[in-house]
C-alpha cells in the first residue's frame, strides 16, 4: 500500500476510532485525575491513559510511553526502510540477519501462533496483503494472488536463537507483523506507564488496548466493543457504528479483529483486510471477534486467527484454549464465552 493510501486509512480510523471506544472518568478521589494524549504513530490514532496525582507526573509518563511506540515502531514496521522488520524482507533468501530481543521475541511468538492456529495466522502474508489497496478500492487479479500464494508460508522462517537472527528462506517473501506488533506494543507500553509510577491507565493502539490498576474511584476500565454493520449515514464507508457491548477490564487486553476496518464494497460484496493465508483472498465467517487475555500479543494475533479460521475451526480453538471472546458470525447472530460473561455487557439484540 502507498503511503498516502496508508495516511488515508490512518483518517478513516481516527474518525471511527477503529473497534474500540474509550470511556474514563476524568476526576477521582484524594487529588487523584485521569490524564490522557493520543497522537498518531504506528499508522494509526494511538491514546495513552494514565491515573497519577500529578499533571507533570503523567505527562512525563505518557511521552516516555509515545517514545516506546516510536522505538518499537522502529524495529517492527515493515514500511520503515531501515527497520529490522524490513531488513529481513530485504535479504529474504539471501542471507540471516541479527535482530533485537524485542525482534526476535515476537518473530518466534508468531511462528508459535502460526503453529497453533494450523498457519491461519501467518505473519509472512506480506506478498499477497500488499496487492491490496482498501483506501483505493484495488483489488487485485487472480493470477497476481496465485503468483505469490507460494511465499506464504511460516515454517520457511528461519530463528536461530543463539545467534538472535531471523531469516525468510526464499526470495520475495515479506514478514508482515501488523497482527501482532501492536498488540505487543501495547504490552510494553504499558510497562513503561507502570516503570513512572502511574497506578493505572490504558495504553489504546487503535482498536488493541491494554489496561492495567484501576480508574481513580477504584473501578474498571470500561471498553466499548463496536457494532460491525451501522446505518448509511454519508460518510466514507457509508455506515454509523454503535456499540455492540461494554467490557469491564483490569490489568487485561482485548482485541477486536473485524471485516469492518479497513474494507471496500464491490458490487454488492465487502472486501477486507483480514485475509486467508490459503487463498488470498478475505474470511467471511465473522464479522468480527474480542478477544480478552492478559496479554495484548495474544489478543491481537489470536482475534485474527479465529477470524480466519472461520467458525468452526475458530470456535474449536476458543474451547481448547479456553479464551474469553465475545464473537460476531456473518449472519450477525453472537457469541459470548462463558468466562467473559461477568465481564461483559452486550448491546445487542441477539
Amino acid at each position: 500500500m502507498s503511503n498516502k493510501g496508508r495516511r488515508l486509512t490512518i483518517y478513516a480510523i481516527s474518525l471511527t476510532v477503529l473497534v474500540i471506544i474509550l470511556y474514563v472518568f476524568l476526576r477521582g478521589e484524594r487529588g487523584t485525575k485521569v490524564y490522557n494524549q493520543s497522537k498518531l504513530a504506528m499508522d494509526t490514532i494511538i491514546t495513552l491513559t494514565v491515573v497519577s496525582d500529578s499533571r507533570g507526573k503523567a505527562e512525563a509518563a505518557i511521552e516516555a510511553g509515545f517514545a516506546e511506540v516510536a522505538r518499537l515502531e522502529g524495529l517492527l514496521s515493515m514500511f520503515l526502510p531501515q527497520s529490522e522488520v524490513s531488513l529481513i524482507n530485504d535479504n529474504s533468501g539471501i542471507k540471516a540477519v541479527k535482530v533485537s530481543e524485542d525482534t526476535y521475541g515476537l518473530i518466534k511468538k508468531a511462528v508459535e501462533v502460526a503453529a497453533l492456529s494450523g498457519g491461519t495466522f501467518d505473519p509472512t502474508i506480506g506478498p499477497v496483503s500488499r496487492l491490496w489497496d482498501f483506501p483505493k478500492k484495488v483489488k487485485p487479479t487472480d493470477e497476481q494472488i496465485r503468483a505469490n500464494l507460494p511465499l506464504v508460508d511460516y515454517r520457511d522462517i528461519v530463528l536461530d536463537e543463539q545467534a538472535r537472527s531471523v531469516m525468510l528462506r526464499r526470495r520475495g517473501m515479506v514478514l508482515d507483523l501488523g497482527a501482532i506488533a501492536k498488540g505487543y506494543t501495547a504490552d510494553r507500553v504499558v510497562e513503561v506507564l507502570k516503570a513512572h509510577g502511574m497506578a493505572g491507565g490504558i495504553a489504546a493502539i487503535a482498536g488493541d488496548i491494554k489496561t492495567f490498576g484501576d480508574k481513580p474511584d477504584g473501578a474498571g476500565w470500561h471498553i466499548g466493543v463496536k457494532r460491525p454493520r451501522g446505518e448509511a449515514n454519508g460518510n466514507t464507508n457509508g455506515e454509523q457504528y454503535g456499540l455492540a457491548g461494554v467490557l469491564t477490564l483490569r490489568g487485561e487486553a482485548v482485541s477486536t479483529s473485524g471485516d469492518y476496518e479497513r474494507f471496500f464494497m464491490d458490487n454488492g460484496v465487502r472486501y477486507h483486510h483480514l485475509l486467508e493465508p490459503s487463498t488470498g483472498y478475505p474470511a467471511r465467517d465473522f464479522q468480527s471477534v474480542t478477544v480478552v487475555n492478559p496479554e495484548g500479543r495474544l489478543t491481537d494475533s489470536l482475534s485474527t486467527a479465529i477470524f480466519v479460521m472461520g467458525r468452526d475451526k475458530g470456535m474449536a480453538l476458543v474451547h481448547k484454549l479456553n479464551l474469553k471472546v465475545y464473537v460476531i458470525y456473518s449472519d450477525a447472530t453472537t457469541y459470548t464465552s462463558g468466562n467473559l460473561k461477568d465481564s461483559f455487557e452486550s448491546k445487542t439484540t441477539n
